[in-house]
């Protein structure tokens, strides 16, 4: 049992219990938590009743029954609430549902300790300092299954609404399957709506990025009422682009020129990488596609003078593939031609996957990705509006006026 020691003017020691004293603290904390719940459900029945206990009041209509004990565990420790009965009404108090709702963001925050990896025995130990008791392993099991049943509801309600950009991504994460560590690919969509805000679409667990995995994931995005898709930004993944033609085929395709430079790079040597790049972005700095493209082609042709013939030949036939959101209002350029915005959500699912190593199945690094994506999509990343929609709409009728 720690203690501390002190001296008085007189030079006698003084001995100090800290142990005793933190018992003490929470202690006052406790009953005052307890004094004031039973406070706010005595003021709640005087409410209910019309008028305060004993008094003579024309206005009451009912009067009290006495009251019964029910605990409830709080932060402080267990307190014991006095809840009023009353002879006729019933009561329902919205105080102690209330006060539940609060806890309950304690309640998601372990079970998303516990599939980032914290160990069983860590969760005790934080209950045990919030709450002043431990919660069991079983409890921790229950929270989970509570947890995941609310992802899944997020995961499968319906899309409503228009989206017109559309942002395609996967991840890849680490499994445990019979003794062996095995990837597993998480697939994410996201998208802007028809007042430019961001919202997460789609989180589906595929067995790898190829045609069939996307194909289930479209699917499955299509079927809870994804429509008015107008442009796609994604890697080249051949699968992916394969099936959005299949499910989204009057949808424009646009390669994320971030992974096309990428590409590009990987076909370069180090000391040339610098001179590549800046060549590669003045591509995309023209003012227009006939521009852009003009300006490839000397990119090819001066490429190919460096004698980097393999660099040039990934310019020559996939930049045509990072143009196309040149169709589409300039005030969006910047954020629709690469997934920028998509990879800065997947590099904070990377980094609260990366405690977990490797999961025990997909399903379990579904949830926890889709309880990331579920918790950044309520934060300043979906409230903040992205971009103005009304300047697509402009540029739709300009166009369609020419054309008529």
């Amino acid at each position: 049992m720690a203690s501390l020691t002190g001296s008085t003017e007189n030079g006698s020691m003084v001995r100090i219990d800290e142990a005793q004293i933190r018992g003490h603290v929470d202690e006052v904390v406790r009953k005052s938590v307890e004094e004031t719940l039973n406070g706010l459900l005595e003021a709640e029945a005087d409410q209910l009743c019309g008028a305060k206990r004993y008094e003579r009041s024309p206005d009451r209509v009912d009067t009290r029954a006495g009251s019964y004990d029910r605990g409830l565990q709080t932060k402080a420790g267990q307190v014991t609430l006095k809840v009023p009965r009353l002879r006729s009404l019933p009561f329902e108090t919205q105080i102690i549902e209330r006060y539940r709702r609060r806890e309950s963001s304690v309640e998601e925050a372990l079970m998303e300790m516990y599939l980032a990896g914290v160990s069983v025995r860590r969760v005790e130990d934080i209950t045990e300092a919030l709450w002043g008791t431990r919660v069991s392993p079983s409890t921790v099991s229950e929270l989970n299954q509570q947890l995941y049943e609310r992802i899944e509801a997020w995961r499968n309600q319906p899309i409503e609404g228009d989206f017109a950009y559309v942002a395609l991504d996967g991840i890849w994460l680490k499994r445990s399957w019979g003794g062996e560590v095995k990837n597993v690919a998480v697939l994410v969509a996201v998208g802007v709506d028809q007042d430019g805000y961001r919202q997460v679409l789609g989180v589906c667990e595929g067995t790898k990025e190829d045609t069939e995995s996307w194909r289930k994931f479209l699917r499955h995005l299509k079927e809870r009422g994804l429509k008015g898709v107008r442009l796609v930004t994604s890697d080249k993944c051949l699968g992916l682009v394969e099936a959005l033609g299949e499910f989204y085929p009057e949808a424009d395709w646009q390669r994320c020129v971030v992974h096309w430079y990428r590409n590009v790079g990987s076909e370069v040597p180090r000391h040339r990488m610098k001179e590549v790049m800046a060549m590669l972005k003045a591509i995309h700095a023209q003012e227009d596609r006939e521009a852009a493209k003009k300006k490839a082609g000397d990119v090819v042709e001066k490429l190919r003078a460096m004698k980097l013939t393999k660099a040039a030949k990934v310019v020559e036939e996939g930049v045509g593939e990072t143009l196309r959101y040149m169709s589409y209002p300039r005030e969006h350029w910047t954020r629709i031609r690469t997934n920028n915005a998509l990879e800065r959500l997947m590099r904070e699912v990377r980094r609260r996957t990366r405690v977990v190593g490797a999961f025990p199945d997909g399903n379990s690094a579904l949830m926890l990705v889709s309880a990331r994506l579920r918790h950044v999509a309520g934060t300043k990343w979906g409230t903040r509006k992205y971009l103005d929609m009304e300047r697509l709409q402009e540029t739709t009728k300009e166009t369609s006026g020419v054309a008529s």
